[in-house]
Order: C-alpha cells, then structure tokens, then sequence
C-alpha cells in the first residue's frame, strides 16, 4: 500500500466516506516498518486528509448556511460568536483530535461558519500534521503496542481535547482580565 495508499486514504475518510481509523492505522504500521519513512507517511496522511477537507469545506461554505437556517430555523448567533473569537482553535483542535472524536462535523461548521479559508487551510494542515505525526513517532517507538493502543482507547483522547480547549480558554481568560485591569485608572 504504501505512501500513495495513505494518502488516498486519508483523501476518502477525510472527504466523503469514513474510514475510521484506516489512516491512523496505516501510519502507524507503515512507520514501525519504515522508521527513516515516518515523516513521509505522516506528511502524506495530513496532505490528503486537507484535500478531503478542503472539498467538505467548500461544499459546506457554498450551501451550508442555507441550509442551516432552512433546518434550524434560526441563525446560529453564539456558535459564530465563537468561531470569530477563537477561528485558530475552532480549526486546529478538532484537526489534532485523535479518534473516536469526530473531524468532520467540524469541518463543516468551518465552512457553513466561514472560517477564513487561510486559517482553516493552515489550521487543518497543522493540526492534521500534529496527529499523524504522533501517531507515525508512536509507531517507530512502540510498533504493534501503538496499534493495540489506538485500537482500544476510548475516552482518552475526548478527554485530553477538552482539557486542551478549557486550558486555552482559561489562558485567553486570564489575557483579557490583565488587559482590563491594565486600563482600569486608579
């Protein structure tokens, strides 16, 4: 299979048919078997993984808010509240998120929200880049003990995103309080 099988791979689940956990698990063989070619298996899955991407965003952007408001009945304010005060990490936590937590949902609020395409192609391409990576160091270092791994977690990986998401915010809350009290006369 190989860099092409993983690329192709990453293209299709990341597009329109899921393959959970092919990808990953391409990467990880691949790399446990071919040390020296881990950052090509990595780069090859984050590559086609933000060509899948790109297609699911763009068919998002174009008919999604329309058919948001269609379904909803209602504008979706505090969720594009967020997404303009946190665009950088609406894109690259889901995109770093390994599995079970779901990439594409996110993909299409990005593109029915309007996520700037050049924060949502760099914020994918650098959270894609960050998973498979990891996932491909895995596979040098642990080899079947990392497939066994990722084959078995379950709430791990939720748990560290949320945990990612809440020390963020907390770090932009704090930001924002020093900022105030800065401008605040005596």
């Amino acid at each position: 299979m190989g860099g092409i099988g993983v690329l192709c791979s990453s293209f299709i689940d990341s597009s329109f048919v899921p393959l959970p956990l092919v990808t990953d698990l391409l990467v990880i063989e691949l790399s446990s078997l071919h040390p020296l070619r881990m950052p090509v298996y990595a780069t090859l899955a984050a590559l086609g993984s933000l060509g899948g991407c790109i297609v699911i965003y763009w068919l998002a952007r174009k008919g999604g808010q329309a058919f948001y408001l269609k379904t909803q009945g209602h504008s979706p304010e505090k969720v594009e509240q967020f997404i303009e005060k946190h665009p950088v990490a609406c894109v690259v936590l889901p995109a770093a998120a390994p599995f079970p937590v779901p990439f594409k949902p996110f993909v299409i609020a990005q593109g029915v929200f309007q996520v700037p395409f050049p924060i949502f192609l760099l914020g994918t391409l650098a959270g894609r880049s960050i998973r498979f990576f990891i996932e491909g160091y895995l596979g040098v270092k642990y080899g079947e003990a990392a497939k066994e791994f990722v084959l078995h977690q379950k709430w791990h990986p939720i748990a560290v995103v949320v945990g990612l998401g809440l020390v963020y915010l907390l770090v932009r809350q704090l930001r924002i309080f020093r900022k105030r009290r800065a401008y605040q006369p005596d």
